[in-house]
């Protein structure tokens, strides 16, 4: 259970994150089974190798995501402003404090990682910190820090691992198959070939349907974080104003930063975006920046009223 915070409670990411973990279980749990069912394999290498993968991925995410985005833990004195703000948030979300890490890149963002709040990382890019004042500042690692209240990185982690074992599993079987004698009908060469032809197919709806649903995941979750963060310090138009900068800065990073920084964008708390690339809503780890807006207008108009 994750330790109370004054995050305001999102039974709806809740339910999003049960539901999807829950999906992704029973998606793999056929897919297996459908395996299992057409290929000789010890079932029990393949048990033991992914509970070794998840276990690698679940514990060390942290530093996975540091090592990946190239950040490093910092200290106090190394940086004191970006520690006083995260230990007024910390005291304001009556919270652990996380450990706090820079990223020496000019892309300007923030992400939050780790397995729980006593196990958790907040990173920043040098370019956000010097594009942000520290309101804005502060309202940037609000929304990570909900993030963390919320298990939601966790959950992403595990729906992460899910999301690859579709791959993993379909080489252990197919070559089982082909170097270990393991098709049911291995002397027919044209049935090896539907076999292994059926086996990819399967593969590629397991991963497209795992894949919508970890994007689907996603966009929810930065929305929740969004809300919950501009809760936090009672000023949605700070996060709005974050966001708006952030946004346009983006657009001034070489194209070979943004595409190199893809691959972590679902953890990011803006999205790094190359020209050209797709911005369907399926497809996106992030809502449209005008529905984060829009979302925070009426949640600041909101405020306004209760205070009237």
């Amino acid at each position: 259970m994750a330790t109370r915070t004054r995050f305001p409670p999102d039974r709806g990411l809740s339910a999003r994150m049960l539901t999807t973990v829950f999906l992704l279980g029973l998606l793999y749990a056929v897919f297996v089974a459908v395996l299992i069912a057409f290929v000789h394999l010890q079932v029990a290498v393949v048990v033991v190798l992914a509970l070794a993968i998840l276990f690698f991925q679940y514990f060390f995410s942290d530093r996975i995501a540091l090592f990946s985005m190239g950040g490093r833990i910092v200290t106090r004195e190394q940086a004191p402003q970006l520690h006083g703000v995260v230990d007024r948030l910390v005291a304001l979300a009556d919270m652990p404090k996380p450990k706090v890490a820079i990223a020496q890149s000019d892309i300007p963002n923030a992400f939050a990682t780790g397995r729980n709040q006593k196990n958790a990382v907040v990173c920043v890019t040098s370019g956000i910190l010097r594009r942000l004042d520290e309101p804005e500042l502060e309202a940037v690692l609000a929304h990570e820090l909900s993030h963390v209240a919320h298990r939601d990185v966790a959950v992403m982690t595990i729906a992460g691992f899910l999301g690859i074992m579709a791959g993993l599993l379909t080489r252990v079987f197919v070559y089982a198959g082909l170097f270990g004698g393991g098709y049911r009908d291995n002397e027919n060469n044209q049935g090896a070939a539907l076999f292994e032809l059926g086996i990819v197919a399967l593969t590629a709806v397991v991963y497209a349907i795992s894949f919508l649903l970890v994007r689907a995941l996603s966009r929810y979750r930065e929305l929740a974080a969004d809300r919950s963060g501009a809760i936090l310090i009672g000023q949605p138009q700070l996060l709005a104003r974050a966001l708006q900068k952030v946004s346009g800065e983006m657009s001034r990073i070489p194209t070979r930063d943004l595409r190199a920084a893809e691959h972590f964008n679902a953890f990011y708390f803006a999205p790094a975006i190359a020209p050209g690339a797709s911005l369907s809503s399926l497809f996106s780890t992030h809502p449209s920046l005008q529905r984060r807006l829009e979302q925070l207008a009426r949640l600041d108009a909101e405020m306004r009223r209760g205070l009237s």
